[in-house]
């Protein structure tokens, strides 16, 4: 409890410059004295705290203590205060009283530079709650309950000890231990409903967390697709591609070579640039989209 008011009481110098005895004693519920010999401590570990008597008088310390006591460049104290702008925007643990603290110690403004929302646009407050929850329960290890809608379209009911969120292709995943397989799972968050954080804590470590790409051996073997694109998608191509892996052709269109898991939303995603696409390679994918669209014209002819 010592070490912790200690802390307190340099912070509180820094922050307000000057404060009583008395106001600090009411701060921590302790009396004067008990401050006068925690002054006392501090001076003894080097910290230039001392305390004037009198009218006007109280504890303070040295006005250079804030640039020489800090062992940071100035490029190091930008950094650290733009990591924890990013930890506050995630809205994890108490990034905002650090932020504070941190600012204050040395003695700097930290300007606002990122905002993270992590749900998608139009998200209703249940959504957005929902990162909420994952974030306390792989902060705190606490289990959570979902009911989760599979690929096959059926619903299930998990409990699993959330381990890591991961953004991966313009979607955003929940890798935790699945406690009816008992094994690492993958979960796409746009699936997960009725989230809810559980008492039930895990005592035990882990396993290793398996790469996203092979967690679970939930994916599909990998398939390298070769894609034309006309110049009208543009906007997609920059938005869903990797630069290295586009090259613009002379017309204005686009040759992209991506590599996908071999899974059944691969066709949906592909139809989804309509005419505007056409997949060079392989073979049998540019089949399988040319006779997926068949069924759909097949389903609106009239009868």
């Amino acid at each position: 409890m010592q070490v912790n008011r200690l802390f307190e009481i340099v912070y509180l110098l820094m922050e307000h410059g000057c404060l009583t005895a008395k106001q600090l004693a009411e701060k921590f519920g302790v009396c004067p004295r008990t401050i006068y010999r925690d002054i006392d401590t501090l001076s003894g570990a080097g910290i230039p705290v001392y305390a004037n008597k009198g009218k006007g008088g109280g504890i303070r310390l040295l006005g250079e203590f804030l640039l020489d006591k800090t062992l940071l460049t100035r490029k190091e104290q930008d950094e650290i205060l733009a990591a924890l702008q990013s930890l506050q925007a995630t809205h994890a643990g108490e990034g905002a009283n650090v932020l504070a603290r941190l600012s204050s110690m040395f003695a700097r403004q930290s300007e606002p530079w990122i905002d993270v929302d992590f749900s998608h646009w139009g998200a209703n407050d249940a959504q957005k709650e929902t990162f909420t929850t994952l974030k306390t329960g792989i902060l705190q290890r606490q289990m959570v309950r979902f009911v989760y809608a599979g690929a096959n379209g059926e619903t299930t009911a998990r409990s699993v000890y959330p381990v890591r969120l991961c953004f991966k292709n313009a979607n955003w995943y929940l890798q935790g231990f699945c406690t009816e397989k008992n094994a690492f799972r993958t979960f796409k968050v746009g699936r997960m409903e009725q989230v809810e954080l559980t008492s039930k804590r895990l005592e035990n470590p882990l396993p290793p967390i398996p790469p996203l790409e092979l967690a679970g051996g939930q994916w599909g073997e990998p398939v390298k697709v070769q894609l034309w694109v006309s110049s009208a998608l543009a906007f997609r191509v920059y938005d869903e591609f990797d630069r290295q892996h586009i090259r613009r052709q002379p017309d204005g269109s686009f040759l992209a070579e991506v590599v996908y898991p071999n899974e059944d939303w691969l066709i949906s995603y592909l139809l989804s640039f309509g005419a505007k696409a056409k997949v060079i390679s392989p073979a049998w994918l540019s089949q399988k989209l040319a006779d997926a669209a068949q069924n759909i014209v097949k389903m609106y002819k009239p009868v």
